[in-house]
Formats: structure tokens, sequence, C-alpha cells
């Protein structure tokens, strides 16, 4: 069969699977497409973030791209497509701790910010947490995850394990299924 013998039996068919169309078709397919989602996203470039609680400075962030996503039915959120820098600051005004990571999301009916992939957070001891995902909840003012994380201390100290929960300023942490390398200096027990 040579291309003009195939192009008019098409043009000979095509009339046929037109018709086959009913106005019940069409009807099914005006339906499917009224369900769509549709997403209002506003970009902004290079963000300066500020996080106060009673009017003092908890932290200080930054993004280089964030977007504010609005669906038109659902809850608003920002993501941060090329991460975060977020510095944390004690009562003192002072930096005592940073967050960074290669991108995140805080959805604003939650209360919560996911920061994932190459997330390292170190607190003001000098310990450093990292893990692929970490969760901020703003209402209980907790970091926590259910992936792996590593910390390795000042001390040298490592460890590793799953079901992590620390306060929001990483002074204390608990997780499961841990295991690491512990160092203790030798003294007298109180």
């Amino acid at each position: 069969m040579n291309l003009k013998t195939f192009l008019y039996g098409l043009f000979l068919v095509l009339p046929f699977f037109l018709a086959s169309c009913g106005d019940d078709d069409l009807k099914n397919a005006n339906s499917v497409s009224s369900n769509k989602v549709i997403l209002t996203r506003d970009r902004t470039i290079g963000v300066d973030i500020t996080y106060s609680d009673s009017a003092r400075i908890k932290a200080k962030g930054y993004a280089p791209i964030m977007d504010k996503v609005t669906p038109n039915n659902g809850s608003a959120y920002q993501e941060m497509i090329k991460g975060v820098n977020i510095d944390f600051y004690n009562p003192n005004g002072t930096i005592d701790g940073n967050l960074v990571c290669d991108y995140a999301i805080r959805k604003d009916t939650e209360l919560k910010t996911e920061f994932r992939k190459n997330v390292v957070v170190k607190n003001s001891k000098g310990d450093t947490f990292s893990s692929q995902e970490l969760i901020w909840d703003e209402s209980k003012k907790i970091f926590y995850s259910n992936q792996r994380v590593y910390v390795k201390g000042v001390d040298g100290s490592i460890g590793e394990g799953i079901n992590f929960k620390a306060p929001q300023d990483f002074s204390t942490y608990e997780m499961d299924s841990g295991n690491g390398e512990l160092n203790m200096k030798e003294g007298v027990a109180p």
C-alpha cells in the first residue's frame, strides 16, 4: 500500500469515526473537564523570611525562589523549590543554629513545613542532624521525621535512627531503632 492509498482510505473512514461521537459522549467529556483543579502560582525571587513569637525573632531564612500556590479547591501552600537557609536565634538575639535544605513546602492550614532533600541542621551545641526529610510542626513547636536521621555530636559521637523527634531548638532529641558510637568521658560517677 502506498501513501496516497493510505491517505485516501483515512479520509473515507474518518467521517464515520467522527459521526460515532454522540451527544452523550460530549456531555461526559464536559463533566470530566469541569473537575479540573486550577492552581494560581505567584513566584517571588530572593525571599527573606522572618519568624517571630511574642515580638522576639526566633528565625530568619532565605529562599532563592518561593512560589505561593493557591488551588481553586483546597488550601494554599508556599513551595521553595530551590530550598531554604534558616538561622535560628536565641533569646539574646544571636544565632545559635542553622537549617539548610534543597526543597521546602509550608502548608498553611496544617501549620507544618516539610524540609526535604539534603536537610542539615546545626544546633547551639554544634551537633549536626541530617536527613532527607524533617517536618516542623508550628503548633507543637517540634521537628520530627519518619525517615532516617543521622546525628553527629560535636564530641565526635555519631548515631542514626528513625521516628526522630526534637524540640524546635534541637537541644534534645529522641529516635527509635537507633545505633551509633558514643564518646564518653572518664570520671567519677555522681
